[in-house]
């Protein structure tokens, strides 16, 4: 791991725009694969996660073409895919590896999924058990629930299917599925996961109706390659909410940034706390609505979240501790066990990481609890390769009085390669 120190920060002022949507950068280029004609995608994500996808898409026969943050993607059908003359490597992407299981599930031949350290350590039952029940056969260790995994596609047959979580990999992966099974497939989640699936597969012509956490698919039409715009990733956004709305002084501006609602649990969260946050130029392209975000520092206070906000901003939560741990009062998070299966055990690390830094913060089965405090000592931290805890720990060392040390900032490029000369180039001391 390469390591970097993090120094505090007084002020932000500037304009920017994130980087491209990572969940929506793996959708588009995967229905674009599975498509008929050509699909065209702008500011589409280079970190290592999305471009996993591209490569496994190689792998399966697919045509594709990148030039800078543009990719064209030459589909020919979801018949077309061949079957792949090596294993097939998801890196440390957990959208590409279930994502691909419910493609893969319908498909004439067999595929061997594996991915990094991280990945064989992340459950895929939850993804596996349902795709067994509509008919394919999943092998890989201690009963499939660990990559590597071995799927031989065949005949599904579409069924109405209950997720025990809430979780928009797992939805997708079915609805994937079931775009090439007998019959109806219907899934129903706890609440509503982000609908990127939903609304993108619509625009490429899918059988598909989405009522709130109800999903309804019929197989039998073929999609058609689309012109695809992909919006700045409010995920990566986030670790600027917070850094501008802490920080002594200034206002940034991030332009063109997701702000769909089953995304937009962060800006909930930091409003309740006292955050300042404006949404300007709110327009809708591809399909998802986006807006310019305007934050500018404000006094923030304790809050409890749990229930139905934990999938809108499971992503973010980590950041968002950082914020808890500078609000004044308490801040409790509850009913978000799912972070424990994250690219690390992410309520763990994350208790960890904060304490080291002087933070108040406790560990709870399915969250943590916070004493908010005036300032971080800060310290030394690692990412555990997590690139969400590499970007929060960066933010937590700018507001910091001592600054941190970082191991694994390089963890960062999964989902924002540029994170840190994005920020050096609108903060100062």
């Amino acid at each position: 791991m390469q390591g970097v120190f993090i120094e505090p920060v007084s002020g932000i002022r500037g304009e920017l725009r994130v980087p491209g949507d990572k969940s929506i950068s793996h959708r588009a280029a995967l229905f674009g694969g599975m498509a008929e004609g050509e699909t065209h995608i702008t500011d589409f994500l280079l970190g290592e996660d999305c471009l996993s996808t591209l490569s496994c898409l190689k792998g399966l026969g697919v045509e594709w073409e990148q030039k800078g943050t543009e990719v064209w993607i030459r589909g020919q059908g979801m018949d077309s895919w061949e079957e792949p003359q090596d294993v097939l490597d998801v890196g440390n992407s957990g959208t590409t590896m279930r994502l691909l299981l419910g493609v893969l599930a319908g498909s004439p031949f067999a595929a061997t999924l594996t991915g990094d350290s991280s990945i064989r350590r992340r459950p895929m039952r939850r993804v596996g058990d349902p795709l067994r029940e509509m008919g394919a056969r999943i092998l890989g260790r201690q009963g499939g629930n660990y990559a590597p995994l071995t799927i031989q596609g065949g005949t599904l047959q579409g069924k109405e299917i209950r997720t025990e979580v809430a979780s928009a990999q797992v939805k997708s992966a079915l609805i994937l599925a079931g775009l090439r099974a007998q019959g109806e497939t219907t899934v129903i989640e706890p609440v509503l996961s982000r609908d990127h699936t939903e609304r993108m597969l619509q625009a490429f012509g899918a059988n598909l109706v989405a009522a709130g956490p109800r999903v309804l698919v019929k197989s039998g039409k073929p999609l058609h390659g689309q012109e695809i715009s992909v919006p700045g990733d409010i995920s990566s956004a986030a670790f600027l909410l917070v850094l501008a709305s802490l920080i002594k002084s200034g206002e940034l501006i991030i332009r063109d940034v997701g702000v769909n609602p089953t995304r937009t649990g962060i800006l909930d969260a930091l409003r309740l706390m006292g955050a300042d946050i404006e949404e300007r130029d709110i327009k809708e392209i591809s399909g998802e609505p986006r807006a310019t975000l305007v934050v500018r520092p404000a006094p923030l206070h304790g809050v409890e979240i749990r229930g139905e906000m934990i999938p809108r901003l499971i992503d973010e939560l980590p950041v968002f501790a950082v914020a808890a741990c500078l609000a004044e009062g308490e801040t409790v998070v509850r009913d978000a066990q799912e972070l424990r299966v994250k690219e690390s055990d992410r309520i763990r690390t994350v208790v960890e990481g904060l304490k080291a830094l002087g933070a108040k913060i406790e560990e709870l089965p399915d969250g943590f609890w916070i004493i908010g405090q005036k300032t971080l000592r800060g310290g030394q931290a690692q990412s555990h390769g997590d690139h969400r805890l590499a970007m929060a720990w960066a933010v937590a060392g700018m507001l910091s009085q001592e600054g941190v040390s970082l191991e694994g900032m390089e963890a960062a490029a999964v989902s924002y390669p540029n994170f840190l000369e994005d920020v050096r180039t609108v903060s100062f001391k």
